[in-house]
């Protein structure tokens, strides 16, 4: 047993090594361009600069992954989970790229081709880029590139990017003093909790310290240590019986017929770090109204022995009226009334554009341990040796079609192919390839049809002779495994009804929640539940709000120092947290708010007792 202690603490001291010189080397990059881990980073150019002082190479894509369009700034914990995501390449990796173009293993590529590769294809670099690689006379010789001295080339480079960085950083003892994100200064590896941004590092931030959730930052998700004392504490204990999908009837059926109806479908998509994005609509009303909105998930064609887990994700939408500015957005309400799988709102609206938004807690939409007892087949040569399409993977793509399909009408406009597009590729479709597509594909109105669609996922396998590789990566960007099964995505269909005008929904982007969002949740929580001040500490104040099958709490930090918060859970049951644990701490930082976590049951047959201790650390 001793010796167990002995190995287990070991091994935890060794991560947390790991963990200090990944933080360093944070720190290290993050300063060799700004000038404090308290300043954000404001542009795209900037968090490419940092990333490459980081010994990373950011494409365009990686750039525009992490800075969408209603990205403002990043802070430095945001450039931690960054590089968390973002491993720099190794030699392998390399030379397994460049090998795929060296069918005949030679070890060099032609100059050639390798400017019709790297500008023609993937993300196009210039003729004078290429040109600069090429001349380099340590791997390139009579007109070929040795692309295993690139490889080690690169990776030299990459390294010497951190070293170079370190030392700044060593050199400068100012800095070494300096206080990085939520982790100070240390002499040894023990004891060192370093900082874990938020779930999505795409969230844009305001840079003022008024009460905004966008600044509610949370840590480490792992048992805080038991040398930690709490000061205070506050308890909430809510029982839930088992469900009944309660109904509130959102609209009556013979009124219903008379309202005009519009309606749109999009998507909930797992990211790789456990993020969460979607499409984001906005809809427009004519005149004054009586509207309803609901959202459900969509109930595309079940395939026979498969499962349909996004059935039972939960989903809502919130409604924002848009002012002057899009940064001004006023919460107008959102889907709070439950009929079965849908949530809806009913009410009147003014004339005027409003932002609608869809939400989903994460508490069913989340990364699972895949048990896969076979890889499903996408294709197959018939017997006159042509490729074609199997039937279970057909299936797959007319469920993918209904879900791209965003207004239903059974063709695919270019703007609904663009998110297709920006999904599994991260490219968009321009009208000129638009035209290439039409004469090729079978197209109405120029609107590509099913069939037309099917034989651009042949056509991809084609030009692969077979090889089903880029397919995989089309269908699991978009939330299938290998089983063919859609396990990491929930499509959802948005109905609006209104009285006096015709409404109408578009969607405008395909992105991770905003700080929007952030802020109308934690609002509408603040504004329904219930409050409690924290006992002996009256800046800290603990919402619990339930709405339907979930209930929601949030932290709000009045004090002018930021606080860590312990939360557990361990008495409550038949439960399922977004955290995905029991026991977890967060930070709020100063004049802040924001989500604790997000509760449902796990089995909605049965009852559910929440029971949440959330205490001052």
């Amino acid at each position: 047993q001793k010796a167990t202690c002995s190995e287990s603490s070991q091994t935890k001291k060794s991560q947390h090594a790991e963990e200090a010189i990944f933080y360093m080397n944070c720190r290290a990059a993050y300063l060799a361009v700004l000038k404090s881990s308290l300043e954000n980073i404001k542009s795209k150019e900037q968090l490419s600069l940092v990333l490459q002082q980081a010994g990373r190479n950011p494409s365009q894509k990686t750039v525009n992954k992490y800075w969408t369009s209603q990205t403002t700034t990043l802070n430095f914990d945001d450039f931690c989970a960054i590089l968390k995501q973002e491993k720099p390449a190794t030699k392998s990796e390399l030379l397994e790229a460049f090998r795929k173009l060296d069918t005949d293993n030679t070890g060099y590529i032609l100059h050639d081709e390798l400017y019709q590769v790297l500008t023609m294809r993937g993300e196009r670099m210039s003729r004078n880029e290429v040109s600069i690689i090429l001349k380099h006379a340590d791997f390139n010789c009579n007109g070929k590139l040795d692309y295993n001295k690139f490889c080690d080339f690169y990776v030299a480079t990459s390294e010497k990017c951190c070293k170079t960085a370190r030392e700044k950083l060593e050199v400068d003892s100012r800095l070494r003093q300096q206080q990085f994100g939520s982790q100070t200064e240390t002499s040894s590896f023990e004891g060192i909790t370093p900082p874990v941004s938020k779930p999505s590092p795409r969230i844009s931030r305001k840079t003022d310290h008024k009460a905004d959730p966008g600044k509610g930052d949370s840590r480490t998700p792992s048992r805080p240590s038991s040398a930690q004392t709490c000061k205070a504490a506050v308890s909430t204990t809510i029982t839930m019986v088992a469900s009944s999908h309660r109904n509130t009837k959102l609209i009556e059926p013979d009124t219903m017929k008379e309202w005009q109806w519009a309606q749109s479908k999009g998507c909930f998509y797992l990211e790789e770090d456990g993020e969460i994005i979607s499409h984001k609509y906005k809809l427009h009303l004519p005149q004054r109204s009586a509207v309803c909105i609901t959202i459900k998930p969509l109930n595309i064609r079940k395939v026979e022995g498969k499962s349909c887990p996004w059935l039972s994700v939960d989903t809502a939408l919130y409604i924002l009226k848009e002012n002057e500015t899009q940064e001004h957005l006023q919460l107008m309400s959102f889907t709070e009334q439950q009929n079965k799988e849908m949530f809806g709102w009913k009410g009147e609206l003014g004339s005027g554009v409003y932002w609608l938004l869809p939400f989903t807690t994460g508490c069913r939409l989340k990364k699972v341990k895949p048990q896969i007892t076979r890889e499903a087949k996408l294709v197959y040569r018939g017997e006159d040796g042509d490729l074609a399409l199997t039937k279970e993977f057909r299936a797959a793509l007319l469920d993918i079609f209904e879900t791209i399909d965003l207004d239903g009408n059974g063709l695919l406009s270019l703007e609904e192919y663009n998110f297709f597009e920006l999904r599994t590729s991260g490219e968009k479709c321009d009208e000129e390839a638009w035209a290439v597509c039409k004469e090729n594909f079978d197209m109405k109105k120029n609107e590509l049809t099913r069939q037309g669609f099917m034989d651009l996922n042949l056509m991809e396998a084609n030009d692969r002779e077979g090889d089903p590789s880029d397919l995989w990566v089309t269908l699991l960007s978009l939330g299938y495994n290998k089983a063919l099964e859609m396990t990491e995505a929930c499509p959802f269909v948005i109905d609006i009804y209104a009285e006096k005008c015709k409404p109408g929904i578009k969607a405008m982007y395909l992105e991770a929640g905003s700080w929007q969002l952030n802020r109308a949740v934690c609002n509408t929580v603040v504004n329904k539940g219930e409050a409690k001040v924290m006992d002996g500490c009256e800046n800290i104040i603990i919402y619990t709000y339930k709405a339907g099958r979930r209930i929601t709490s949030v932290i709000e930090n009045k004090s002018e120092n930021k606080v860590i918060i312990h939360v557990n859970n361990e008495q409550s049951k038949n439960c399922l947290s977004s955290r995905g644990l029991t026991v977890f701490a967060v930070e709020v930082t100063p004049k802040s708010m924001m989500v604790s976590q997000h509760v449902m049951p796990l089995n909605e047959q049965e009852e559910w007792l929440y029971n949440s201790v959330h205490s001052l650390v």
